[in-house]
């Protein structure tokens, strides 16, 4: 049952702020993720801040400099059919289409993607885990087979979102609007790891709210995509998820942001393997590098080996799908899909 809590529908920002500085008070986006904790007994809720009111949170709009904005309460299906993100951002559009089915992605906000509670199933089940101010990670001798593989310490939950892993990728920024004003936080520092606080996922103070997330215009040449590997086709969440944002010419990579979602507590940045491609020829020899590269420090649990296997396959068939053909560049192609995947 859901517990008793006062409900107010702020109009302003300003006064949506205000009323997130009660005890026990928390956000309602598209409420998706909110209900399903608030049922679960996660956390305790004295106050519901509504935000359906404001509007200037909503829309995609190009912003200076070429770059976009998306509002915190765009909804993930709008970005999924956005023109304007499909053609510029393809990494976000496609991480938007893959959120969970139709109705949630109707439902469900692009702050609110960004910003859900962990899925394992020992913090949303009964059981007081470290995250719920417990002293166990239940998962850590448990059933483990979807958890992660890198970046657990103390906890190792594997963060949820489709769109943020894309949203890294593509540089992107959010802006936080909270008592103090606002501020800008690049969204590859705006997660945070169970090594620095096992109680949190991100930056936000319980008062703040994510108003919108900016986008830069990327470089010439740039090509962005999403590759989600999922048990099947619709609700299901990543076992592990590739956002990638290169420029490749001549066959030679200019540049390159790769980030896996679905393997680590936080969108998991692949920083040796950009090194490791960087200013090279992508050729198969390269795509097997990147593989490998891909896959050092990882250090799965008894039941989710299968991962690391998951994330040489999905860097070797997206990276596959960039090298240029003998007789020059190639337009995109549909990859084959993996073992095990219905997506």
């Amino acid at each position: 049952m859901l517990p008793n809590f006062t409900y107010v529908r702020p109009s302003t920002l300003n006064d949506a702020v205000r009323q997130l500085a009660s005890p026990g008070a928390r956000i309602h986006a598209g409420g998706s993720d909110l209900l399903g904790c608030l049922r679960d007994g996660i956390f305790p809720a004295d106050k519901i801040v509504a935000l359906g009111r404001l509007d200037s949170l909503r829309g995609i709009t190009q912003s200076g400099g070429g770059g976009l904005r998306v509002g915190a309460l765009t909804a993930v299906a709008d970005v999924a059919a956005s023109a304007l993100v499909k053609e510029r951002y393809t990494a976000l559009a496609e991480a938007a289409a893959a959120v969970g089915s139709p109705q949630l992605r109707n439902q469900g906000t692009l702050g609110g993607n960004i910003c859900q509670r962990p899925r394992c199933w020992y913090f949303r089940g009964d059981f007081r885990c470290l995250r719920k101010g417990g002293d166990t990670c239940f998962a850590m001798a448990g059933e483990n087979q979807y958890h992660c593989i890198f970046g657990g310490s103390s906890c190792l939950i594997v963060h949820p979102s489709d769109t943020a892993p894309a949203l890294v990728a593509l540089n992107a920024e959010a802006r936080i609007v909270g008592p103090a004003g606002e501020r800008v936080v690049p969204l590859g520092k705006f997660f945070v790891l169970p090594s620095d606080n096992v109680t949190r996922e991100n930056v936000l103070e319980p008062n703040e709210i994510v108003a919108d997330i900016s986008i830069p215009a990327g470089p010439p040449g740039l090509r962005s995509g999403y590759r989600k590997v999922r048990g099947r086709g619709a609700w299901d969440f990543a076992l592990v998820s590739l956002a990638t944002a290169m420029v490749v010419s001549g066959g030679r990579v200019e540049s390159a942001r790769l980030v896996l979602g679905g393997v680590a507590p936080v969108p998991w940045r692949l920083d040796s393997v950009e090194k490791a491609i960087a200013g090279r020829r992508l050729d198969a020899k390269l795509v097997a590098i990147a593989a490998d590269t891909a896959v050092k420090g990882a250090d799965p649990l008894a039941r989710n080996a299968y991962k690391v296997a998951l994330v040489k396959g999905v860097i070797t068939e997206v990276l596959t799908g960039l090298v240029e053909p003998a007789g020059g560049p190639r337009g995109r192609e549909e990859p084959e899909a993996l073992d095990g995947d219905l997506a």
